[in-house]
């Protein structure tokens, strides 16, 4: 059976992803019976904090990277939807929880993921927490296979990963690569630095085709960049930046052939 579950599947959420969430109702009582289910059945869930109005919640939505915000539809000064108007864009699922199933419909135009009726049914709290697993794992998958750095040979691009997303580069205005152990340097012709969290090896295979040649153990170089070669035991070049780079006797015939 894949994933990690607790001792009785039927009754316990998946826990093979933590989920950061928030809980906004006005009733104390409702939030406390909410995250005691919560934390006996659905451990993988991380309450970051608890909001009783619409601004408390937009204060904890802001502060904090959240995954996923269980909602209360009626609160003192506005409403949930009121609130997500507030948020805009958002990165997080939402699931909400009513007594009042009248707004099933507008929850499924906000693009809920799950709605819930009062009082809470355990079974229902578990389905709805392993629900949005489901869409983030989904997401996850997605965004690992965009973000492995990859170039097209037709309009000679590269994406590298980074914290809150990917950048996009022109592989024509990589000057080279220079290895940071389990880091890779990239110094672009437009005087800049990126720090990419992958090898020089993984960058030599995604540039594969483009153009780069690995002219040392600790640097992959733009062919085209390339203004001079100085001939030695393994020699050196020198780009158009003028930066000198050393050329290991054991890679010279692969950048030679280059200019055959």
């Amino acid at each position: 059976m894949n994933g990690s579950f607790c001792l009785t599947p039927k009754t316990f959420c998946l826990i093979n992803m933590k989920l950061n969430a928030i809980l906004v109702e006005d009733e104390k009582t409702s939030r406390d019976i909410l995250k005691n289910y919560l934390g006996k059945y659905c451990p993988n869930v991380n309450i970051l904090g608890e909001a009783a109005n619409v601004e408390e919640a937009l204060v904890l939505i802001r502060n904090n990277d959240l995954d996923l915000v269980f909602l209360d539809v009626e609160m003192p000064y506005g409403n949930a939807f009121d609130l997500l108007d507030k948020v805009g864009d958002r990165t997080f699922e939402t699931v909400f929880v009513t007594a009042y199933n009248h707004y099933a419909i507008d929850a499924l135009n906000a693009h809920a993921s799950y709605y819930l009726m009062k009082p809470i049914s355990i079974d229902e709290l578990i389905k709805a927490v392993d629900y949005v697993v489901e869409i983030k794992t989904k997401e996850d998958a997605l965004q690992d296979a965009i973000l492995v750095p990859k170039t097209n040979t037709v309009n000679g691009k590269i994406t590298i990963p980074q914290q809150d997303g990917f950048e996009v580069l022109e592989t024509a205005n990589i000057l080279y690569c220079k290895a940071d152990d389990n880091y890779t340097e990239i110094y672009l012709n437009t005087n800049k630095k990126k720090l990419v969290s992958k090898t020089l090896k993984y960058f030599e295979e995604a540039l594969n085709g483009s153009g780069f040649a690995r002219v040392h153990k600790s640097y992959l170089v733009n062919v085209n960049e390339i203004t001079k070669y100085v001939k030695g035991k393994g020699g050196h070049v020198v780009l158009s930046s003028g930066k000198e780079i050393l050329v290991s006797a054991s890679r010279k015939a692969d950048l030679l052939s280059y200019f055959k």
